[in-house]
């Protein structure tokens, strides 16, 4: 027996792929306008609009729809936060979902899930919240989640140097950076750059002196 959902989805995908975007969408809104609260369906109207379409406020319109039926839908919040947390005019409801789907994937019991979701959180709480240390919280979170991610902890080294200022802890994490990936030229750079301009010969903190921005 067919699956009418499956049927609309596969077309509109294979409409997609031949390089028509908007007579999916049209698949897909026919068959929504029968079956409105099938969310597989809206799912990948919202991802066309989006990223095929260039119409954001209507794919987030979309996922808004999604989220009023389920609001438990972990696709649809990793969607909404994807497409919203660069546009600070969203960023309070950003953060209220990113708490959200947190604490929904940590229920799954997933590690790299959990990791992945709090690293995005915390770029998005460095970038359009200011809030550096809640951001430095949740790169910890990624880390404990899956310590072997270099990338976790080079992004957190970035958020140690510089905007929490905690030269300690930033050692610690572009040290574990360069055990993970020994090869790494910028943690390198950002180590020894650090080495020279934040600790002594000896290998103590310094108290003074100056310390240029590091970047990736």
């Amino acid at each position: 027996m067919s699956d009418p959902v499956f049927e609309a989805v596969s077309k509109a995908k294979r409409q997609e792929e031949s390089g028509n975007p908007k007579a999916a969408a049209e698949t897909l809104e026919k068959f929504l306008s029968e079956n409105p609260l099938s969310i597989p369906p809206r799912m990948e109207l919202a991802r066309i609009y989006i990223y095929k379409l260039n119409d954001r406020e209507f794919g987030i319109t979309q996922l808004d729809v999604i989220l009023d039926m389920d609001p438990d839908n972990i696709d649809a919040l990793k969607a909404a936060t994807t497409v919203m947390m660069t546009d600070k005019k969203y960023r309070f409801r950003v953060d209220e979902d990113y708490s959200h789907l947190v604490s929904l994937v940590a229920a799954r019991k997933d590690p790299k899930e959990f990791a992945q979701v709090c690293a995005a959180y915390a770029v998005f709480l460095r970038r359009q919240m200011v809030d550096f240390p809640k951001s430095g919280e949740y790169y910890e979170k990624a880390i404990a989640a899956v310590p072997d991610a270099y990338e976790y902890h080079q992004d957190y080294a970035v958020l140690l140097l510089n905007d929490l200022k905690d030269y300690p802890k930033a050692k610690t994490e572009l040290e574990e950076v360069l055990r993970l990936k020994p090869n790494s030229i910028s943690a390198r750079k950002n180590y020894d750059l650090l080495m020279k301009t934040k600790y002594d010969k000896d290998g103590n903190l310094k108290k003074q002196g100056f310390f240029s921005r590091l970047r990736h």
